[in-house]
């Protein structure tokens, strides 16, 4: 049809002839030279699908945090952030896509299959060039996150392929919705099955979350004391199961800002310059995976690809078994940790994981050091 050709003119070595009406197609069929197939119009065509970005820069304070935000950025982590009201963890999350990577056009290829199939395109003439950020709403359902429906159609998780996934104030969402997101974290997809017809979308993206550390929301804070018992805590955190804390790379504390930082008028870094540093950690990790088939960032690897690329030296395994055993991690835990490492080493040009990559590592385990 006339209306898809500029967006199927996007496939390479691929001639696409538009038509109107059938008369037009067999005119095409008894005269196929005296037509000329539709061009792939790139500025023309593909207006960039983007908004404004908010800048990292202004984010006052919360160096630990703006840190941590680097790591997720250069490995495709998944992140978690804990802290009080008001601490600024929606404000970090908000600035994570000004530092990603851009996306190649296969990447964009793929995004914007997905949102077609989704009738999302903003224009029928338009390529997503940039990387989503989706944030339903704590009320959504399972379908609503993976996908459903009679006639399948794609998801949050899998609208948010190649881009961030943030769900804000993680434990108001249902449990038996967030057991959903298991095995597409694990996997990368997720399989949608229905009485006529089994359907597979992709579902590659950076999960971030944010909660409270407890209900009252001020447990650990300086100023404002916690009224929760440890019963009441012990049951806010139950709404997270061990096998989905296991697949968060990132467990990050977001303190209140001091009087200090909330009125210095200096400026924090810019997203531009931690972008650069999150481009070179991952052209490292692309280098390093060229042989290893559909990896293209540490979060990525498999247990193979940790033997192979996150060895350690004795120090390190001492200091990682001795964090195994004092927070009781899983294995899964271990090989976040690992995989982390990893992301930490090229940030800093490293080809080899030292010990204080590994002791920055295991300081993103939060929950697991309050439990």
């Amino acid at each position: 049809p006339q209306g898809n050709a500029q967006e199927a003119s996007v496939v390479k070595d691929l001639a696409v002839y538009s038509f109107t009406n059938l008369r037009q197609v067999v005119a095409f069929l008894n005269q196929p030279t005296d037509h000329q197939p539709v061009k792939f119009q790139s500025k023309k065509s593909y207006p960039v699908l983007e908004e404004f970005t908010p800048d990292l820069e202004d984010v006052k304070g919360q160096i630990h945090a703006r840190r941590a935000i680097e790591i997720a950025a250069a490995g495709g982590h998944n992140v978690i952030l804990v802290g009080p009201p008001g601490s600024g963890k929606t404000m970090l999350a908000k600035r994570l896509p000004g530092i990603l990577p851009p996306l190649s056009f296969t990447e964009m290829l793929e995004v914007s299959k997905i949102y077609s199939v989704a009738g999302l395109l903003r224009d029928a003439n338009s390529l997503v060039k940039t990387r989503p950020f989706r944030s339903p709403h704590h009320s959504a359902s399972g379908p609503a996150l993976v996908g459903g429906g009679s006639f399948p159609r794609p998801g949050e998780i899998s609208l948010a392929q190649h881009g961030i996934l943030f769900l804000d104030e993680l434990t108001e969402f249902k449990r038996t919705v967030l057991e959903f997101l298991r095995q597409p974290l694990e996997d990368g997809y997720v399989s949608i099955s229905r009485a006529r017809q089994s359907v597979v979308f992709p579902a590659q993206f950076t999960l971030v979350a944010s909660t409270n550390p407890c209900p009252c929301g001020y447990f650990g804070d300086p100023i404002q004391p916690c009224t929760c018992s440890p019963r009441q805590r012990e049951q806010y955190w139950a709404k997270l199961s061990g096998p989905l804390m296991d697949r968060i790379d990132l467990q990050v504390a977001v303190n209140r800002l001091k009087p200090e930082e909330m009125t210095v008028a200096k400026i924090g870094e810019n997203s531009a310059s931690v972008r650069t540093r999150v481009i070179q950690a991952r052209d490292r990790a692309r280098k390093r995976f060229k042989q290893a088939k559909q990896i293209s960032c540490n979060a990525q690897m498999q247990s193979s690809h940790l033997r192979q690329f996150c060895q350690l030296d004795e120090t390190s395994r001492n200091l990682l078994e001795g964090a195994i055993r004092k927070l009781g991690l899983s294995v899964r835990a271990m090989d976040r940790i690992l995989k982390v490492s990893r992301t930490i080493a090229d940030l800093s040009g490293k080809e080899t994981i030292f010990a204080a990559h590994v002791a920055e590592a295991i300081q993103y385990r939060t929950i697991d050091r309050l439990q």
